[in-house]
């Protein structure tokens, strides 16, 4: 039987590449999205399109089941939905602070409530979030963001511990910075005309972060990542996809914190004067 892998986000972006990497394999896909209005993957038969929002419990339950109903199984369950918003944290909103966690962290908790049950009972699966370098480190105006992939590297570190005994993985891929829409498009910006103190400042750490996006690299480059894991036998938790990501994981391990905070600022902060 060919092996079934379903992704939370697949609409564009990393879910969607990974969704084209693993057809191209000859894997089964369930690429699932909130609003999938069209066939996106219309040119790729082994392909099949589910909504599913990850803060919506029952459409969780409703693609997994239809999933398994469609393709006999699933192997493998990437967690790649994500919600960014960014910007100075007092300028942020309730309702955006709530839903950076409800789709980041909650939105992996109910995902995996949901497939647990299954992975368990025929002992084993896969679990992959896509989490981020910035799970284990951090830049100036992410701190939400952060907060939010903080979680889910701690949260899976310990999760593997009561998983292993029913021959299910789990394993968090973080990328570095990688060319897509999050910089600018999907990107929510924390606004507020009323604080202006720290305009100058967040017009340049943006900027200086929008470069770094649009020089980095594409979404393929993480889903050869994650089809390594997918794939893996072993129960390795942490992948780490592009050389930025593994060069500032490098150099936050050897290096004292103040000392990394100044490369940090060096980078995001260059141009600004306070």
């Amino acid at each position: 039987m060919k092996k079934t892998i379903l992704i939370t986000g697949a609409s564009s972006g990393i879910g969607k590449a990974i969704a084209e990497y693993f057809s191209e394999k000859g894997w089964n896909v369930a690429a699932t999205m909130r609003n999938p209005e069209k066939n996106i993957f219309e040119y790729l038969s082994n392909i099949r399109i589910y909504r599913l929002d990850v803060t919506d419990e029952s459409s969780i339950q409703n693609a997994i089941i239809s999933a398994i109903d469609d393709f006999g199984n699933i192997d493998v369950i990437v967690n790649n939905a994500g919600y960014g918003a960014v910007g100075v944290f007092e300028k942020a909103t309730d309702a955006q602070l709530k839903r950076q966690f409800d789709v980041n962290v909650f939105g992996v908790f109910n995902v995996i409530r949901q497939i647990l049950p299954y992975f368990r009972n025929k002992k084993q699966g896969t679990i992959i979030n896509i989490t981020s370098v910035g799970g284990r480190l951090t830049f100036p105006l992410y701190s939400a963001y952060h907060g939010t992939k903080w979680a889910v590297e701690g949260f899976a570190e310990s999760l593997q511990y009561e998983l292993k005994p029913f021959g299910i993985k789990v394993k968090n891929v973080e990328p570095g910075a990688i060319k897509t829409d999050f910089y600018d498009r999907s990107q929510d910006l924390f606004e507020n005309e009323e604080i202006t103190d720290y305009d100058d400042y967040e017009k340049v750490c943006l900027a200086n972060m929008q470069k770094i996006g649009e020089k980095a690299p594409g979404p393929l480059l993480v889903a050869k990542v994650v089809w390594k894991a997918a794939n893996s036998k072993s129960y390795k938790l942490r992948y780490v996809a592009g050389k930025d990501a593994k060069m500032l994981l490098f150099m936050r391990k050897i290096t004292p914190l103040n000392w990394f905070i100044r490369i940090m600022r060096s980078v995001v902060e260059k141009g600004y004067k306070s």
